[in-house]
């Protein structure tokens, strides 16, 4: 007799125990797993899923002037729609910088969310020291 009881308490499945201790305003999923994030397309709970792929860019640092702040030169070649020749465009962007990078620095910048009201990309890596 008491092993059938014991075999019934047994029976009873994490799902039933966590809806028992849910709480008012504590839904099932959030006593289930506290590392699954209840948003729909984020099974893993990482922040992989939240955001896509964030833009890389690689570029020279032609100002670091500023405490956390450094400009970053980029350089890409534009086929002339006229003349048929590449021609070199650049773009300037301002990259908040912890990573200690100074003026000739090869730099990898990451896009992220707006720190100040002109950065919006961030230093993540040295590519190449300047030569002194």
């Amino acid at each position: 007799m008491a092993e059938e009881e014991s075999k019934e308490a047994v029976a009873t499945t994490s799902d039933e125990r966590a809806a028992e201790a849910t709480e008012s305003g504590q839904t099932l999923a959030q006593s289930q797993a506290a590392g699954v994030d209840a948003q729909a397309g984020n099974a893993s709970g990482t922040e992989a899923g939240k955001r896509g792929r964030r833009a890389e860019k690689i570029g020279v640092v032609s100002s670091d002037k500023m405490e956390k702040t450094c400009v970053v030169r980029v350089d890409r070649l534009v086929k002339h729609p006229k003349y048929r020749r590449y021609v070199r465009r650049t773009s300037k962007f301002m990259a908040h910088n912890e990573k200690g990078a100074t003026v000739g620095d090869k730099v990898r910048i990451v896009e992220t969310r707006p720190i100040s009201a002109n950065k919006r990309w961030r230093v993540v890596e040295v590519v190449q020291k300047a030569e002194k």
